[in-house]
């Protein structure tokens, strides 16, 4: 079975050196593949493995297409064109319609007959779920939520009360959509509950990772903008805002009523602090801390690379002590009469980083 590159060429507009009769029916990687194979070469740290390649065709830029021994696919965006043909050649399995004998549904629940209810499913009162839908085994949906049309829920999904979910969305196992979010209010030493009374709003095409939990608004609703993708075991606190096309690797958090702009990449492990703004197209880099605001787009880093142990205890050792040496160099200054010490004593100890990045945002606040 599979396609030809003629069809696969025309489908995705691309090019073809090669011929258009020859078939392909699964992708593999450079190293891997074999005839029935179609690869991709988009990272130029592979490049050495393309001229012993043994795919079908190579999904290549054009300026590589001569240097394809076999059968190339020349696209602008070789990576991009491969997700498609890879989507093409392996779609999801097909799920029937229907609901399962096993699974709990509710008799005021709207499911549409189109959708797929797996065993063990459980769909409250009030829930209404969209034509085409899948509901894998396990899931939870909680009084009055919604799912939309093409949605998938893999498996052991929960979405709590009252919360929507859009069209063509993807959950993978364990996500946790609408639990309450960590609203304490202190008195005399005891912390005092906060009823999260908001819900959450997830648009169209949007994929959330195994493991991610979404929490609920404490009045108004945590909202996730139309194309957003979450990696695996990402915490979003309530209130949180994300813009359309965002996307944040494994094991980011953002903490309570933070705005995340649109098209902005968040690396993995980096963390965000409550009530910021983070604007449009911000690229943050792994294992980043945002602590305030930022409003230029742009690339921004933090934390510190590996080192050597006994070379890296030695830095953090020193680091505790750059105040007293910043005063001592103060002084230093003030002796030789330079002009600059005076003007630096009257900074307090612990003033802000001077990186040039974080004082741009931190300025532009």
């Amino acid at each position: 079975m599979g396609f030809t590159l003629g069809e696969l060429a025309v489908r995705f507009g691309c090019s073809l050196k090669g011929d258009p009769d020859a078939r392909v029916s699964r992708v593999a990687t450079l190293e891997e593949a074999e005839s029935d194979a179609v690869t991709f070469l988009a990272n130029p740290k592979y490049r050495r493995h393309l001229s012993t390649t043994r795919a079908g065709a190579v999904i290549v830029e054009p300026r590589l297409a001569d240097a394809c021994p076999g059968a190339a696919l020349i696209a602008a965006n070789p990576y991009a064109t491969y997700a498609r043909i890879a989507a093409l050649l392996h779609p999801p399995l097909a799920v029937p319609a229907g609901i399962h004998a096993a699974a709990i549904v509710d008799p005021s629940a709207q499911v549409d007959p189109t959708a797929a209810v797996a065993p063990k499913a459980v769909i409250e009162a009030g829930a209404i779920i969209g034509a085409r839908a899948v509901i894998g085994p396990g899931c939870v949906i909680m009084q009055g939520a919604r799912v939309g049309a093409d949605t998938r829920l893999v498996a052991n999904v929960t979405l709590c009360h009252q919360v929507t979910i859009g069209e063509r969305c993807l959950l993978h196992p364990g996500v946790v959509i609408g639990a309450d979010g960590f609203g304490l209010a202190p008195e005399r030493g005891e912390w005092i509950k906060v009823p999260q009374v908001g819900s959450v709003q997830v648009g169209n095409d949007v994929e959330i990772g195994a493991n991610t939990t979404i929490d609920r608004g404490a009045i108004e609703d945590t909202v996730i903008g139309e194309g957003v993708k979450l990696d695996n075991q990402i915490q979003i606190a309530h209130n949180v805002r994300i813009g359309a096309h965002t996307v944040m690797a494994a094991c980011a958090g953002i903490a309570g009523s933070t705005t995340v702009g649109q098209r902005c990449m968040i690396g993995g492990m980096v963390g965000i602090a409550g009530h910021l703004t983070v604007c449009d197209d911000v690229v943050l880099t792994g294992l980043s801390f945002v602590s305030s605001s930022i409003r230029k787009p742009g690339s921004y880093s933090s934390g510190l690379p590996i080192d050597e142990t006994a070379r890296f205890r030695k830095n953090a050792a020193r680091f505790y002590q750059l105040d007293e040496l910043a005063r001592q160099v103060r002084q230093l200054r003030r002796v030789v009469g330079d002009g600059t010490g005076a003007d630096d004593a009257e900074q307090p100890s612990g003033d802000e980083p001077s990186s040039p990045a974080v004082a741009d945002h931190k300025r532009s606040e």
